[in-house]
């Protein structure tokens, strides 16, 4: 006798490439609702790759200063630790939820495995990124100076992660104008494409995948 769709067992992870630039509170909606099906059993982690339209979104420790050009482009407040930060096209926006009682229930441990994916996706295109000490996210060295080229900011509800990654590929990045991305205002920030690398997203998102195993999945 076949198993019936209900009984089939749930993957242990989902992979999503959404092809067009996502609304903010649509895909913000989308991760709740998710996350309370992993935290319940009833849905596979799920790793969501797709860009947004040009947005800014605050996190907890956003100070309202650091909002530059708040009408530049909407602005969302997001339960995401970290402060201001860009999103729009030519940037890989990574959703990671993952169920952390299934990785140690270590939620730093979580934020070191995304920034290391991003380490070994840049390393793969042949650009350092590298860690810094007291600044969240992936750096660069770059003419005698630190470049951000990589955002890391998460959220755990039940012990299930949300929020995740961003990396520039190639976005405008006169947008970032508009903030003080990170709070860090002595920092500027670059992209792939500005370093030379200028990598087709198809080509970054397979990367990620290749990199993933035994990492985040």
């Amino acid at each position: 006798m076949g198993i019936s769709a209900k009984q089939q067992p749930l993957p242990d992870v989902e992979w999503r490439v959404s092809a067009t630039p996502l609304p903010y509170p649509e895909t913000l909606a989308t991760m709740e609702q998710r996350v309370a099906a992993i935290a319940e059993g009833k849905a596979a982690e799920l790793i969501w790759l797709l860009e947004h339209p040009p947005l800014y979104t605050a996190g907890t420790s956003a100070a309202h200063d650091e909002l530059l050009e708040g009408a530049r482009f909407p602005v969302y407040e997001t339960g995401r630790g970290g402060r201001y930060t860009y999103h729009g096209p030519g940037q890989r926006v990574i959703y990671a939820l993952c169920d952390l009682r299934k990785h140690n229930r270590d939620v730093r441990q979580h934020v070191c495995r995304l920034e290391e994916w991003m380490i070994r996706v840049l390393a793969d295109f042949g650009i350092k990124g590298e860690r810094r000490e007291g600044r969240i996210g992936i750096w660069v060295e770059h003419n005698g100076g630190d470049l951000k080229i990589g955002a890391i900011g998460v959220r755990v509800r039940k012990w299930v992660t949300y929020h995740g990654l961003a990396l520039n590929v190639n976005p405008d990045l006169s947008h970032f104008s508009g903030i003080v991305p990170c709070g860090l205002q002595e920092f500027g920030v670059t992209s792939m494409h500005a370093l030379g690398v200028t990598a087709k997203m198809a080509e970054v998102d397979e990367a990620f995948r290749q990199q993933a195993a035994g990492l985040l999945i």
